[in-house]
């Protein structure tokens, strides 16, 4: 059974920094700042892509960060950011064109709250049962599909947003070249921040060729000057639509496999067992998405990018992340910093979604690489097929006054054909007679 009660954080100046130990004050900050940074691409990224205010979904990725440490009794070093996993759903119900503030928000928010509500159930099941019934409902040959399909029905929407003009294409790729070159060639910190670092050098690029080359629409850094350091952010209730829910509720079953892998690897990273927290872990992430949609933000999940930070650093305390939290929700405050977001250029975004998307799809083949799925046998291989057509292809399903898109389908589609074309290998066969 997990504990409850907070670790007594020993004070440590050297070697490896568990997840109860803790460094002097500054030394914190500072690592909380990196942590911080390393979060920030993708929990900023996030946002524009669905419409939402990015001041707003980086304040609740700090408050859910601090949720989530209080959930877990202070024991499991994460941070929560954005999650891609909820774009196609997003943009799917809204409409979404991938410019500005999305003016059907609202639809989504009702879905994303509805998803929170459903991983926050579910992990109040893992703390009563334990996770094999997840492991036997979703194996890593269906996760590892339906992250695909959402990758794959993503890459339609990426491809729209710079389609636009010629200029905007090619500036598009020149943005996928520097998030690349960043990933693949330099070393240390900056390979752990490649949409952060590449985001900086496209938007340079873009800078010099059109406000000096007048290749394209300049850079406007009025609103910049205009905003305000301090202010409230933009809160928007959420509205609930059964279709809406339908579609993108479903998306607790990638944050469920998500989280789970996470905390493996961090398990593995720290030497603690983590699993006595999983289902507490599930809870606060599940209740930080509900918090956020329910004001205006993006739903969250445990980040890779952190995860990264903490193996190059070796510094697993869990005060750190109290300290990034504390950064973000600071960010979150600053309309300067909102200006300096939507300063993003649109086709620059829409390089980087087309290596996020990518990125999504290509992490469905590592969660079958790494839990060595056989695609040879013929259940796996019908299912994973299926699934991929339906969410690439969009395939939507009318349920009376309900409408389940591509990612709703592909993701019910694969738990429904594993269960039924592998039924066969959870049954026991039945004993061979011997002849008397």
């Amino acid at each position: 059974m997990a504990r409850f009660d907070f670790p007594r954080w020993q004070l440590t100046t050297r070697g490896v920094v568990a997840p109860d130990e803790r460094l002097p004050a500054l030394q914190t900050l500072a690592m909380g700042a990196q942590h911080a940074v390393a979060m920030f691409g993708a929990t900023v990224l996030m946002p524009l892509l669905m419409g939402l205010d990015p001041n707003l979904s980086v304040l609740m990725s700090g408050v859910g960060t601090l949720l989530f440490f209080i959930v877990t009794g202070g024991r499991v070093p994460s941070y929560l950011g954005s999650s891609a996993a909820f774009v196609g759903g997003v943009v799917a119900v809204t409409g979404f064109s991938g410019h500005g503030l999305n003016p059907h928000i609202d639809i989504a928010l009702g879905g994303i709250v509805a998803c929170g509500a459903v991983y926050t159930l579910a992990g109040l099941v893992v703390m009563r049962l334990g996770t094999r019934w997840i492991e036997r409902l979703m194996p890593p040959a269906v996760t590892g599909a339906v992250v695909m399909a959402i990758g794959l029905n993503l890459a339609p929407v990426a491809i729209r947003s710079v389609s636009g003009s010629p200029f905007e294409g090619w500036m598009a790729l020149i943005t996928v070249l520097c998030l690349s070159l960043v990933a693949v060639f330099t070393r240390g910190a900056l390979q752990r921040l490649p949409i952060l670092i590449g985001l900086i050098a496209a938007c340079l690029l873009y800078a010099l060729f059109t406000n000096l080359l007048g290749l394209g629409a300049p850079v406007d850094v009025s609103l910049l000057e205009k905003a305000a350091w301090f202010g409230l952010p933009h809160i928007t209730a959420p509205t609930f639509n059964g279709q809406a829910v339908m579609l993108i509720a479903p998306v607790a079953i990638i944050l469920i496999a998500e989280n789970l892998g996470h905390l493996k690897a961090v398990a593995g990273m720290t030497g603690r067992n983590m699993d006595p927290y999983i289902g507490r872990a599930f809870v606060g992430d599940g209740l930080a998405t509900l918090l956020s949609g329910s004001l205006g933000g993006s739903g969250v999940t445990t980040y890779a990018e952190n995860i990264g930070v903490m193996a190059v650093t070796r510094v697993y305390s869990t005060l750190v992340f109290v300290a990034a939290a504390a950064i973000a929700i600071a960010l979150g405050f600053s309309p300067k910093f909102g200006a300096l977001v939507h300063m993003l250029p649109a086709p620059v975004i829409g390089g980087a979604s087309i290596v996020v998307f990518g990125l999504i799809a290509v992490a469905g083949a590592r969660i079958w690489s790494q839990h060595r799925v056989d695609l040879s046998e013929n259940g796996n291989l019908i299912m994973v097929a299926v699934t991929l057509v339906l969410g690439a292809g969009d395939f939507s399903l009318s349920l009376g006054g309900f409408t389940l898109g591509g990612i709703g389908t592909a993701t019910f589609g694969a738990i429904l054909l594993n269960a039924i074309l592998n039924y066969r290998q959870k049954v026991p066969a039945a004993p061979v007679p011997q002849d008397s």
